[in-house]
């Protein structure tokens, strides 16, 4: 098993910025992919970033530009860097993890992040 545990979630004015953090824990060697995926009400959850092992990554078109998802020496560890926000930006934001693509498998319980306009 693998636990997720995510931070950095708050509340931010329409153009700022925010970094979430999401450490993974238990038998994390075994992980390949992470990922950010975000629930806003009335919306279908979406992936709005990922990262291999390799350092390969994906964005939703979204957010390209704008977000950064990173995994520092390809450890347990995974960003997401998210700057000029934007209103639709609030959501549930939920880091992810699995042994393949997409990094789906396990799942954190979710930060808030929500953004004003």
């Amino acid at each position: 098993q693998v636990q997720l545990v995510e931070s950095g979630g708050d509340m931010v004015q329409a153009g700022g910025s925010l970094r979430l953090s999401c450490a993974a824990s238990g038998s994390a060697f075994s992980i390949n992919a992470m990922g950010w995926y975000r629930q806003a009400p009335g919306k279908q959850r979406e992936l709005v970033a990922g990262i291999t092992r390799d350092g390969m990554t994906t964005y939703s078109d979204s957010v390209k530009g704008r977000f950064t998802i990173s995994r520092p020496g390809a450890k347990n560890l995974v960003y997401l860097q998210m700057n000029s926000l934007k209103p639709e930006d609030t959501a549930v934001y939920m880091c992810t993890a699995g042994h393949t693509w997409p990094p789906n498998y396990y799942w954190g319980q979710g930060t808030q992040v929500t953004v004003s306009s």
